[in-house]
């Protein structure tokens, strides 16, 4: 089989991991349980930022939300490295700049996610992230951002949601932990 995996908010836990270099950066103070409550991806309303201020943070942030300790989900890697071992093939299907490509896959292996370089696509827009995802033939495709998730419904594929506050409003499965996964297989 062949399994699709977005990686930010997916496999990583990265918009929380920005969050907290927010508030180290701003020295504020801001609750989590804020962040928890969000209803859309970006993070910037909370820290009182216009969206054009929050676009240029998170740009200036870049280097440390991407490459220090973002934590993978709990269970993501043992997951991952299980459906290998499993003889299924694993692709990662990114939006994260193309400059960050080739680190966030060198990233992605010291964290020992399973990765095969010509499984690991990088550099696009969300429309060209659904082509490229339909051109693969998926069997399974996980991703958190709605904007994705509603262009593949329609697809021959098992879509499932990474659950986040800004997605529960989606019709479509949800994986709240990674170790859910193999029974979530077997059902089907």
């Amino acid at each position: 089989m062949k399994f699709g995996f977005d990686i930010d908010d997916t496999l990583i836990n990265l918009r929380e991991h920005a969050f907290r270099l927010y508030n180290k950066k701003l020295n504020r103070d801001v609750h989590i349980d804020l962040f928890h409550a969000l209803n859309k991806v970006e993070i910037h309303e909370i820290f009182d930022m216009t969206a054009e201020e929050g676009s240029q943070m998170w740009n200036r942030s870049l280097e440390e939300i991407y490459y220090t300790s973002c934590p993978a989900y709990p269970d993501a890697v043992e997951t991952l490295q299980q459906l290998e071992k499993d003889g299924h093939e694993i692709y990662y299907i990114t939006a994260r700049p193309k400059e960050h490509g080739e680190r966030t896959m060198e990233w992605m292996i010291e964290q020992s996610f399973p990765v095969h370089k010509e499984r690991f696509f990088y550099g696009m827009n969300d429309e060209d992230k659904v082509h490229i995802i339909k051109e693969l033939e998926l069997d399974y495709y996980f991703d958190d951002k709605p904007a994705v998730l509603e262009t593949l419904k329609d697809c021959q594929l098992n879509l499932f949601a990474k659950a986040q506050s800004y997605n529960k409003h989606l019709a479509i499965p949800q994986i709240t932990n990674w170790s859910e996964l193999a029974d979530l297989l077997n059902k089907e």
